[in-house]
């Protein structure tokens, strides 16, 4: 199966490279305002543009595909958010739809073959202008080169300085905006340091000059060792672990949960006993059902290189309860529409693609089945034939454990040294965890960022809204630089998915300076 994900991949840049030159001469940004989308009726009550950003020192191999939506209170002077998508590597629809973006599917409708969508009334383009940006690899970005089309941490990082600098050259009136960078989940490994890019690059006079205030991480990785090592202690502190279950596998393990010693078997006896407790649990959110075919806890904390077997995947596969309810189940209908052989877009293994799709939780069968749709393609300008179909992920870089691949370095293992050196700086951050993420917990988060030796200068209070406790929140700070770290009450692993209300509620005061 991971072979097959790699030849569509490869198919796909081999058609761009085949395709006439002539169709990549002068994009270096190209942009197109959008008044109506397919699926939605009517006129859009918000400015939509979507356009490219050629990336690259002269022949700009790389196309990366963006939404930008202006902000719906006040454009000239409110911020601008750039969003970094996790995975790695993931489509800008996925945050677009699903998190922060101004629309959202109406899932109880489908017109014809068509998901329908509705205004997402806790959009945070309600509060700012966002630019949410196709990863490499994903939804409508493509490059032109097999080298192009390779990328790491790092890169991606510097790619969001360039995308940043060529996009504000053609949107001048936002050069005096303050401009933030956020995203969730394994963006939290590119976050820190696309900032200190840009402000390297302010300093070493690169044009135009980026209006850099701060930066927004939710959940974010950020260390591997400290963020896998807080799963057990988070586990055992929501009641998942009984005291001497925990108290065993710290003694036992040494309290590294991450480096395991092959030949420390009182280690790896105490982590069966926590797999067996934890392997039923939702991850993303541990008070929700279990429904997705997840990797066990005991197999993410090795981070075992053997596990991209899809076999191993096969064999944790859960069955599921008839009568339970699962977050995906808002997707059902279509799902079961993509999965339909006479409207199903894509022609390549398309059986196995979606059994692919069904054995690793794809709840995101809307945004690809509306996304592959070639009215949809049209009304957002997508390029003809720069893709051979849609991916919401670079499948390249979906292997399980953390082995680099063809495509893409894993090489940032660690962004605390980053946060660091930005405490020398002008410059605010706001790191937020749902605190049911047993993905990357909360408790994780407070260790590094303790780690920072800041002030704290409001400690640990709740906040509110409607009159009830929304999370938690303290803030740190150091010269210039300050940070609010917060929680969101209830909310799993990428919050505004969860609450999106009260996150829209934390955002909008962060930014105003009010928060809480």
């Amino acid at each position: 199966m991971v072979k097959l994900m790699i030849s569509r991949s490869v198919s796909r840049l081999l058609l761009l490279i085949l395709l006439p030159e002539l169709l990549f001469i002068n994009l270096a940004v190209s942009q197109t305002d959008i008044k109506t989308l397919p699926g939605f009726k009517g006129q859009l009550p918000f400015n939509l543009e979507t356009g490219y950003v050629g990336l690259g020192k002269n022949d700009e191999n790389l196309q990366l595909f963006y939404y930008f939506v202006e902000s719906e209170r006040n454009p000239r002077h409110d911020p601008v958010i750039i969003w970094i998508n996790g995975g790695p590597g993931c489509s800008a629809l996925w945050p677009f739809f699903y998190q922060i973006g101004p629309l959202k599917f109406d899932y109880a409708n489908v017109v014809g073959t068509l998901p329908q969508m509705e205004i997402n009334p806790y959009s945070w383009t309600k509060v700012a202008s966002v630019i949410f940006v196709d990863a490499s690899g994903s939804g409508f970005s493509y490059a032109k080169t097999e080298e192009a089309y390779k990328t790491s941490d790092t890169a991606t990082a510097a790619s969001i300085d360039q995308f940043l600098r060529k996009w504000l050259v053609k949107h001048p009136k936002y050069l005096s905006n303050p401009l933030y960078v956020a995203g969730v989940s394994y963006a939290g490994l590119i976050i820190p340091v696309a900032v200190q890019d840009i402000i390297n690059g302010n300093e070493a006079g690169a044009y135009p000059r980026v209006n850099i205030k701060g930066y927004m991480g939710g959940n974010p990785l950020t260390d591997i060792d400290t963020d896998f090592n807080s799963r057990i202690p988070y586990a055992h502190q929501f009641a998942l672990l009984s005291d001497e279950m925990f108290e065993s596998a710290d003694a036992n393990c040494n309290g590294d949960f991450t480096n395991l010693n092959s030949i420390n078997g009182l280690c790896q006896n105490s982590l069966l006993h926590v797999d067996e407790c934890l392997k039923y649990i939702n991850e993303h959110q541990i008070l929700e059902p279990m429904c997705e075919s997840e990797m066990t806890t005991k197999r993410m904390l090795q981070q075992m290189p053997q596990s991209s077997n899809m076999n191993l995947v096969k064999s944790i596969q859960l069955s599921r309860l008839p009568q339970s309810w699962c977050r995906g189940d808002n997707y059902a209908y279509a799902t079961a529409w993509a999965s339909d052989e006479t409207v199903q877009p894509f022609n390549l293994n398309h059986n196995l693609y979606i059994f692919y799709n069904r054995l690793k939780g794809d709840n995101y069968a809307y945004a690809t089945a509306w996304a592959s749709d070639e009215t949809v393609q049209k009304a957002l300008h997508v390029r003809e034939e720069t893709i051979q179909d849609w991916l919401m992920c670079n499948d390249d870089h979906y292997e399980l454990g953390r082995n680099s691949t063809s495509t893409f370095q894993y090489d940032i293992t660690s962004t605390i040294g980053y946060h660091r050196n930005l405490t020398q700086t002008d410059c605010r951050a706001l790191i937020f965890s749902g605190d049911h993420d047993l993905v990357f917990p909360y408790i994780g988060t407070q260790k590094w960022i303790h780690s920072l030796d800041l002030t704290v200068t409001k400690p640990w209070s709740p906040w509110f809204i409607n009159r009830q406790v929304g999370g938690y929140t303290e803030i740190l700070s150091y010269k210039d630089y300050s940070l609010t770290f917060a929680t969101v009450k209830g909310a799993g692993h990428a919050s505004p998915e969860y609450k999106p209300e009260e996150c829209l509620s934390m955002v909008d005061r962060w930014l105003n300076s009010t928060f809480m």
